[in-house]
Parts: C-alpha cells; structure tokens; sequence
C-alpha cells in the first residue's frame, strides 16, 4: 500500500514537473513573439471610408516595388477609375506595362496594357515564381488585408518591423540562428522571413509630393491594398446604414399602428 501511494505520488510530481516546464516553455515563446500596434485607419468602422489620395500613393508604391514579386489577381486596370482617376490618368499609369497575349498567328506576345486586362503576374507559374524567391512563391496580394488577422496592423507591422542585423542582441541571433544573409522582423512570426526589406525612406517619389518616409510608405500601401481587397466596401457600409435607417423607421410605423389598433381595447 505505502509503495502505492510513494509511486502515486512520484508520477503526480512528474506531471506537474513537465506541466510546469510545458507552461515555462509556452511563456517564453509568447514574450518572442510582438504583436503589431494598433493604428487608426481611416477605412474601419461602420463609417469608414477609403482615403483616396492615400490608395493612390499605394497604388504608385505597389506599382513601382511590391509588384515585382506580388500578382494582384482580382484586379483589372480599369477598377483603379474606383480611386477617383479618370480614364487618361489610368491609361497613362499603365502605359509601360507590357502583358502577355497571344498574336494573330497564335504565337505567345507581349502588347501593351489595356484598361480591361488583369494586372499583370510578376511571374509566368508558381514554379517560376518560387525558383526566383528561395523554393517559396510570394502571395497575391487581392485579399492579404482581408486574409490576416489584425489585416492592416499585420501588413504594416511586417513592413516596418525589419531589424537590421547590427541593432540584434547577441541572444536574439543565438536563439533564432541568424546569420548576415537572414532578414529579422520582429512583427513576423518565427521572427525569420525569407521577404528582404522592401520599403526604406524614398523608396518611392510620389508624384504629389508627400515625403515617402518609412512609415508613409507602408500606409499607403496597406490603405491601397485594403481597397483592393474590398473595393465595394463603401457601397455595402451606406447600404447597411439606409436599411438601419429603414428598419428604425418601419418599427416606429408599426408601433404606431399598433397603439391605434389596440387603443380602444385597455
């Protein structure tokens, strides 16, 4: 019986043991990891709307950096009219861009861009596309806000959460194996990413002239990518608040039926 108990209660240490080491273990990983700052965007809320000179500038940072590895599928040319451009503004973005196409003779061709094309693919197939990024493809961006949770503040974070190699700690390249050729973010899970800083101060030059700082920069883009990710999102947020509208109103009608239906009836 006493031999019982002792091994009873060998095996309950033992499993507090490892549920304490389990607990010290899942701590740690936690403190790793950062999540992201909250900011103010201008698109959230019921009566959130898109700041159109802002998805512009994003659409001049995607353009001219991110699309050199990032498709935007859901997208054609034209949609970019949705951000307050007229058509000879379009036309006149997208005036380099060649896409490919197939000739009169059936042949594979490269013509210029049209309104009604899709945004160009930075890469024929997937295949290609990870045999020039490190065995991993990079995502369309269509829907990246949408995809990820805390959308705006993720995307942001990861943008401006690069840590170069000389501001780590000894312990930080000791614990996550780091070398010079490694990117560090301390907004990316794992802290690990095979993506190289892409935004820097003056990346871009905008064409109205705001400072493309850092920080700018990947606002402008999440602002640019969040409309892309849901273009009829102010469409849907008036339509909710007329049939709110509506509702309120049709409910006071009937109360008011009401009362005069039943009122000789108390």
């Amino acid at each position: 019986m006493r031999k019982t108990i002792v091994s009873a209660a060998i095996a309950v240490a033992a499993l507090t043991a490892g549920a304490v080491a389990i607990a010290a273990e899942t701590v740690t990983a936690s403190e790793s990891e950062q999540k992201p700052p909250h900011r103010h965007w201008h698109f959230e809320g019921p009566f959130g709307t898109y700041d159109r000179a802002a998805a512009q500038r994003g659409y001049q940072v995607y353009a001219e950096v991110c699309s050199a590895c990032h498709s935007l599928q859901l997208l054609a040319y034209r949609n970019l009219m949705e951000l307050d451009l007229t058509e000879n503004q379009v036309k006149s973005l997208i005036k380099d861009i060649q896409v490919p196409d197939l000739g009169d003779d059936g042949q594979p061709i490269e013509r210029p861009a049209r309104l009604s094309d899709s945004f160009r693919k930075p890469f024929a197939n997937p295949a290609i596309a990870a045999a020039a990024n490190n065995g991993k493809a990079p995502p369309d961006l269509s829907v990246m806000i949408k995809a990820r949770e805390d959308g705006p503040d993720y995307v942001h974070g990861i943008l401006t959460g690069y840590v170069p190699f000389d501001k780590l700690t000894p312990e930080q390249i000791k614990e996550f194996n780091l070398t010079k050729d490694d990117n560090f973010n301390k907004y990316y899970p794992g802290h690990r990413i095979a993506m190289p800083p892409p935004l820097a101060d003056d990346k871009v030059t905008y064409a109205d002239g705001t400072k493309a700082t850092l920080d700018q920069e990947a606002s402008d883009v999440v602002e640019f990518l969040a409309w892309a990710s849901e273009p009829k999102m102010e469409d849907r947020k008036r339509t909710g608040v007329r049939v709110i509208l509506f509702l309120l109103a049709m409910a006071g009608l009937m109360y008011a039926v009401k009362r005069q239906v039943w009122a000789d009836k108390h």
